[in-house]
C-alpha cells in the first residue's frame, strides 16, 4: 500500500517548479530574427547548422534547421533560459564542467571550435 504523504514533498516540489517555469515569459525568435540580432550571429548560424563543424542540429532542435536531433533540449527561449550570456558560452565551450556526464562535446576544451567561432555560435543561439 502506497502512503500519499510519503511522496508529498516530491509532488509539491515538482508542482512548484512547473509553476515557476510557467512564469518565465516564453518567446523564441525565429532563426531569421536571431541572425539579425548581431553581425556574428550569421556566422554562428552557419557553424551551428554545419554538420561537419558545430553540428548543433545533430542533438538539438533549432528553428529553421533540417533533420534536427531530439536527444538534447530544443534551443528555444534561450535568453530566458540563459539571462547571463557568459553562462551559455561556458556551457558551449565545455558542458562537462557543469555536468561531467554530459554528452555535449567540449567545443572549446577540445578546440573543435575557435574562441571566435564559439562567440559567434553564442550570439546566434542566445538570440533564439
Amino acid at each position: 500500500m502506497v502512503h500519499v504523504g510519503k511522496y508529498l514533498k516530491e509532488v509539491t516540489l515538482a508542482a512548484s517548479l512547473c509553476l515557476v517555469s510557467l512564469s518565465v515569459p516564453f518567446y523564441s525568435a525565429t532563426a531569421a530574427e536571431a541572425t539579425e540580432a548581431a553581425p556574428s550571429a550569421l556566422d554562428g548560424k552557419a557553424i551551428a547548422f554545419d554538420r561537419k563543424k558545430g553540428n548543433c542540429l545533430s542533438c538539438h532542435m533549432i528553428a529553421g534547421g533540417d533533420m534536427a536531433g531530439n536527444i538534447a533540449p530544443p534551443l528555444i527561449a534561450m535568453k530566458a533560459r540563459f539571462p547571463d550570456k557568459a553562462v551559455l558560452r561556458a556551457q558551449i565551450a565545455d558542458a562537462t564542467v557543469k555536468n561531467p556526464a554530459s554528452f555535449m562535446p567540449p567545443f572549446g576544451r577540445h578546440q573543435i571550435l575557435s574562441e571566435k567561432e564559439i562567440d559567434a555560435v553564442v550570439d546566434f543561439i542566445h538570440a533564439l
